[in-house]
């Protein structure tokens, strides 16, 4: 009997046939007990304060309320801003979707059949995707200098790695019948994965890459932070100056323009399922 059961033991049932079996404590308490152990650590580390929330929590509303009304005679001045992140987005979800379709091909344990392969190939995209968008735009502004070039770059290494995750798993739910059917005939692997994969995976792959450029529009709005262009830097622009009613036309052109592309992006992920 393990530790756990000493603490937590099994609960005695007896079945209508008159046979007694032990099913297992519920694993619920212990998973409780370390979530709770966790929390408290996490307070203590990160110094979380609930009594300076409570205290000082109002004053983000107070600065919500300094936005209204927006100063709509600013919407002139964001048209374009907005337009280049709408841009950045675009190109880089574009561009980091498609590059990472052979990446994926070879992280697919059903299409490569070498384990050493993959595990470089898994292990490159994991390495890809723990890299902070933020800090990826920034080394891009150093090679690249401060711009939009800065920040399609940040956004098509996220798009790769989020979507070669999903790519590769896709694919290896994917029927292999046809793959294997064209294999046999003589096609190459790849001629084999064009033809038979990539219908199957299409749809799927076409949707997550719209979920995908609905959240980069969102993201690229804060790359200017860093100099990555587009509506980050006007906007800590306005934030430094505390010029809060042109920071409030900001957003609701920003909150406009998401909208408008995730209802469009929903649209057509109902007309691929």
């Amino acid at each position: 009997m393990s530790f756990y059961d000493k603490i937590f033991p099994p609960r005695k049932m007896v079945l209508s046939g008159g046979k007694t079996v032990f099913r297992p404590a519920s694993r619920l308490p212990l998973a409780a007990l370390i979530l709770v152990f966790l929390t408290v650590l996490s307070v203590k580390i990160t110094g979380f304060d609930m009594r300076v929330l409570g205290e000082r929590g109002d004053q983000f509303f107070v600065i919500l309320g300094m936005m209204v009304p927006p100063a709509i005679s600013y919407s002139s001045q964001v048209w374009k801003p907005l337009f280049d992140t709408i841009k950045m987005s675009l190109l880089g979800t574009v561009t980091g979707a498609v590059l990472v379709i052979p990446f994926a091909m070879a992280a697919s344990t059903n299409i490569i059949k070498s384990p050493a392969v993959v595990s470089v190939m898994r292990l490159f995209l994991s390495v890809v995707r723990t890299l902070p968008t933020l800090v990826t735009a920034l080394i891009a502004t150093y090679v690249f200098g401060l711009g939009t070039l800065a920040g399609t770059t940040a956004i098509g290494v996220f798009t790769f790695a989020y979507m070669g995750k999903i790519l590769y798993e896709e694919i290896e739910t994917a029927d292999m019948g046809a793959f294997e059917a064209m294999e046999a005939i003589g096609a190459t692997k790849v001629r084999a994965f064009v033809s038979a994969i990539i219908p199957q995976v299409l749809p799927s792959y076409i949707s997550n890459g719209l979920f995908c450029f609905e959240g980069n529009v969102r993201y690229a709005a804060i790359l200017g932070y860093v100099g990555a262009g587009g509506l980050g830097l006007i906007l800590n622009e306005k934030l430094g100056w505390r010029e809060y009613p042109s920071v409030g036309m900001i957003l609701i052109m920003l909150f406009a323009a998401v909208f408008l592309i995730e209802s469009v992006s929903r649209y057509c992920r109902r007309k691929l399922v």
